[in-house]
């Protein structure tokens, strides 16, 4: 099941928080775990400014996507859950809320990529974060 949550409690905050660093730690192998460690905090704040779909396992979140307007922050799903469809059903409960979305997803995430050309979204440009001083590919979705 998919809700959208607001006013998030502590415990939401930290169940995402722990979701976003495992799953960040998982896909990118090519990012130091320091430089996820580091921005966890900055991360469980900004949650309170996004809007946030989350996907329940019972009555566990074991997924969410976090967006800002028509910007996809990031789809975070637990290892134990991917290949399930989560992320493609959170990804179409958003689609049906928006006439276009935005991301930028790593290049040597090769798995997301393949994710978001099949779930229809155009690779617009590529990029260097300067953070991570890795290349990301901002990709756009037009229903």
């Amino acid at each position: 099941m998919i809700k959208q949550l607001n006013n998030l409690t502590e415990n939401e905050l930290t169940t995402l928080s722990d979701i976003w660093l495992k799953s960040n730690i998982d896909a990118h192998a090519f990012i130091s775990e320091d430089y996820w460690l580091s921005n966890q905090a900055a991360v469980k704040e900004a949650f309170s400014q996004a809007s946030i779909y989350a996907y329940y396992h019972e009555d566990t979140i074991v997924g969410f996507l976090g967006m800002m307007d028509d910007y996809i922050a990031g789809i975070f799903v637990l290892s134990a859950y991917r290949s399930l469809g989560i992320g493609t059903q959170l990804l179409n409960t958003v689609k049906s809320d928006h006439q276009q979305l935005t991301l930028a997803v790593y290049k040597k995430n090769a798995a997301a990529l393949r994710f978001y050309q099949k779930n229809h979204f155009d690779s617009q440009e590529e990029r260097l974060d300067p953070e991570t001083n890795e290349s990301e590919v901002l990709m756009s979705w037009q229903a």
